[in-house]
Parts: structure tokens; C-alpha cells; sequence
């Protein structure tokens, strides 16, 4: 047998830092149990975690315990053995910290796919060996490269059910990258791994029951995969969430404006531009929630912004580096991934919630349907159904400071919400083109 060599990761350096992920895959293709391995193997499972574990999986008369209850925390999910929700879990090792999010496979859960995957610098696709590429792999693949995750695994799982045969490896890699490849990403943007997360094959430690195969462990992949750069390099955005006025004779005169920095870097002495407004001042200082001051906050951290002038600002204003703002606009051309039972007609009034403002909006026009199956466009649909992915134009009741989203992930995104019932109907990227999507496959 030749040594499979294909879609192996280059060797690089080790590092300590943090790796957002998530998996995704279609039902019962093994994610939770991946997940399970990964903690269990990597020490990272408490001793009454395990015990409750291994008494659940006693119940059910299995000789060994089943990992995947240490991610299926819902009473629902391990009654019906699925995952139904996003579970998140944090692990470690000495070359980096992973911050991972498992997200459900039946395709009526698409939007927490989308949830999960929203923040991730890698996700890690798995397929069951006996079954290869399936329709739900190509429309979570069409997802991740939508919300514009910059890396794949894909993990053949269940090797061992095939005999760890290195042609159905082969295969099922062959017709993966090729699809990933027609959605946009590079030849080194993908990775794919025969593992067996039951038996713990080539999930932390190498296999000998794949000596084809010359690549990383799936662990060892993580540890060494380069991570893209959180956006302290984008202009700087701040969506307020709150102003505060303490109003007390400590504080007589305080006034500052509340929110996580959604991207960027911010400073004292810099100078600033609040939106929709358009008024400009300069930071006068940054408090912590602890009540410390800094000289300097970055993307992921939450602040209290004092500013230099007194300036009339509520909840929903953006405050952004005034030399890079974004211009506001009621005109928005998007791409949506569609959530919702009911479909999506133009003409269909809704909510639109931009960072921390909330504002009415109708949908104009539908311009294009992504089909994720054939990687194709498809012209002024009468209708977007559920899970579809499609191209919109929505007139908002109020100017919004949106930015392009391959320029901020934050403040180029939205949520549509239901003004019946506030349900949430859709996922929104602002500028994001289905052309990219569907002319990579030609």
C-alpha cells in the first residue's frame, strides 16, 4: 500500500495561544464524541464528570463509557443521543488554548450552526467513513465558507467501521477538497484526517491501525495550525450598549458610554466619530468593568469610553475610529442564511439588529438563491425556504453604520427577528457576494 500523503498539514512551529473552532457534521457522523475524545485524552474532564459519565453509560448497558455525554448536556439531547443545541467547552494543553464549539447536525438546526461557527478561525467537518460527502456536509461547508471560516478539517470518523481502508479514505478526501475548493478555499486552507473517535484513532495520538497514513493527529493539527489574527487590526467599532451616570457626589460629573469593542484598538487621545450622528471627539479615558483605567483596549474587551466633549449618545450608536468610519446607509445589500419556517418574499417587513440597535426594515428585492448542492446562482427567486442562503436588499428605517463583512465580522453582520413574535428569521453578512460562491465552481 502507497503512504497517503494528501492534505497533510505542513509541519510548523509550536506556539501558545487561543484557536476558536467548531464542528459541525451531519446527525450521528460522530461529533460529540470527538469532542468527548478530546477532552478525555487531553486530561481535560473533571473526576465527577467522568463518574456521571460512566454511570449514564453503565444505565444504558454499555461496557465503556460514552464520551459524547460529556458535550450532550441537555436532558433532550441525551435522551434522544442527537446534538440539538450548541454545547461550548473550553480545553488546554501546553501548546495552545481552544475555545470549541459543538453545533448540531439535522439540518432544522442550521441557525445554531451559524451561531457556532460565527466567531471560529477553524472548524472541523466530520463525515462517517461508510457514507462520505453527503448533502448536509456540502451545505455546512457552503455555511463555513460563507461566514468566512478561514480553515477545514475534515475528519473521515468511524475509520474503523471500514476496515481503515485507505481507498474510502482517499475517496471521501478526494470529493471533499474538491468541493471546498469550488467554495473559495486554498489548497492549504484544508486538512483531512481518518479518525475513529470512538476507539480514539488518530484523534490525540497516531494510529498503527493507519500506517498509510503520514499526516497529524487531529490534536496535533490544532496545536500547530497558524491562527488567523484577531481583528485588533481592523479600524476600531464600539456598538454602546449602555450609558453610564452614576449621578453620585463621588462621581458628579461622570458619564461614559458602556460596550465591548467589537473590533480594533482603541487609546486615549484618540480621535473618534460617533454614528449615526457624525459628531467627532477625542477618548478621554477607558475604564474597566473592575474599575481600573487603561491607556489602551483591544477587539473582545468590554470598556466604558469617557470622552473629551459632551455628546448626546444612546444605546445602538456606534462609536468608531474616525479617520476609517463606515458611512451609514438605509440601503443594505446582503447575504442571508434563512432560518425561519415560514418563507422569505420580498416585500416581508421585519427587524434588523445591527450590533445594539434594533431598527424596522423591508425586504426590497430578493436577488439571488445559492444552491450549496450545485454551487450555483440562481436569479430573482420567488423565495427564500428554510436553511436556503440568499442575496437581499433591505431598505432599514433608520441609517445604519454597517461595514463590508470581509472588512469587520462583528459590524458587518445582523439578525433578522420576527416583529410578531421576535424570533429570530435570519442570518445577515453585508456585502458578502453568492458570485464568489457560485463562480469558484466554474
Amino acid at each position: 500500500m502507497t503512504e497517503t500523503t494528501a492534505r497533510v498539514a505542513p509541519e510548523l512551529p509550536a506556539q501558545t495561544d487561543l484557536l476558536r473552532l467548531a464542528t459541525a457534521g451531519s446527525v450521528d457522523d460522530g461529533k460529540s464524541t470527538l469532542v468527548g475524545r478530546l477532552l478525555h485524552d487531553t486530561k481535560s474532564v473533571l473526576a465527577d464528570q467522568l463518574e456521571s459519565v460512566q454511570r449514564a453509560s453503565a444505565d444504558r448497558g454499555l461496557e465503556a463509557p460514552d464520551l459524547s455525554l460529556l458535550v450532550d448536556g441537555l436532558r433532550a439531547e441525551r435522551e434522544q443521543g442527537i446534538t440539538i443545541d450548541v454545547a461550548y467547552r473550553y480545553f488546554a494543553t501546553p501548546k495552545r488554548t481552544f475555545v470549541l464549539a459543538d453545533t448540531p447536525g439535522h439540518v432544522q438546526y442550521t441557525r445554531n450552526t451559524v451561531t457556532g461557527a460565527s466567531t471560529a478561525q477553524l472548524a472541523v467537518l466530520l463525515v462517517d467513513a461508510r457514507n462520505g460527502v453527503v448533502e448536509q456536509t456540502r451545505r455546512h461547508a457552503a455555511v463555513l465558507a460563507l461566514l468566512g471560516v478561514p480553515r477545514l478539517v475534515l475528519a473521515v470518523n468511524k475509520i474503523d467501521m471500514v476496515d481503515f481502508d485507505e481507498s474510502v479514505y482517499t475517496k471521501i478526501s478526494e470529493d471533499f477538497v474538491q468541493h471546498a475548493e469550488a467554495l473559495g478555499y486554498s489548497d492549504d486552507a484544508v486538512v483531512t484526517i481518518p479518525v475513529s473517535a470512538l476507539h480514539g484513532d488518530n484523534v490525540v495520538e497516531r494510529s498503527e491501525r493507519t500506517p498509510w497514513y503520514s499526516g497529524p493527529s487531529l490534536l496535533e493539527h490544532l496545536e500547530t495550525v497558524p491562527v488567523a489574527p484577531d481583528p485588533y487590526t481592523a479600524p476600531f467599532r464600539m456598538p454602546v450598549q449602555y450609558v453610564i451616570r452614576p449621578r453620585t457626589p463621588d462621581y458628579p460629573d461622570y458619564r461614559g458610554y458602556a460596550g465591548q469593542i467589537a473590533a480594533g484598538v482603541v487609546s486615549e487621545g484618540d480621535e473618534v466619530v460617533v454614528l449615526p450622528s457624525g459628531v467627532r471627539t477625542k477618548i478621554a479615558k477607558i475604564d474597566t468593568p473592575d474599575g481600573v483605567s487603561v491607556p489602551k483596549a483591544a477587539s473582545g474587551r468590554s470598556v466604558t469610553l469617557l470622552l473629551e466633549d459632551d455628546i448626546d449618545i444612546t444605546r445602538g450608536d456606534l462609536i468608531a475610529a474616525a479617520e476609517s468610519a463606515p458611512v451609514p446607509t438605509d440601503d443594505i445589500d446582503a447575504t442571508v442564511c434563512w432560518l425561519a419556517e415560514k418563507p422569505l418574499n420580498a416585500g416581508s417587513r421585519v427587524l434588523l439588529k445591527h450590533g445594539t440597535r434594533t431598527v424596522q426594515a423591508m425586504v426590497t428585492e430578493l436577488t439571488a438563491r445559492f444552491d450549496e448542492q450545485q454551487l450555483s446562482s440562481v436569479a430573482s427567486p420567488d423565495a427564500l425556504q428554510l436553511n436556503e442562503i440568499g442575496r437581499v436588499r433591505l431598505l432599514t428605517s433608520e441609517p445604519l453604520p454597517v461595514d463590508e463583512y470581509s472588512a469587520s465580522r462583528r459590524t458587518g453582520s445582523f439578525i433578522l427577528i420576527d416583529p410578531a413574535d421576535g424570533t429570530t428569521l435570519a442570518a445577515g453578512l453585508v456585502g458578502v457576494p453568492l458570485a464568489a460562491l457560485a463562480e469558484a465552481s466554474s
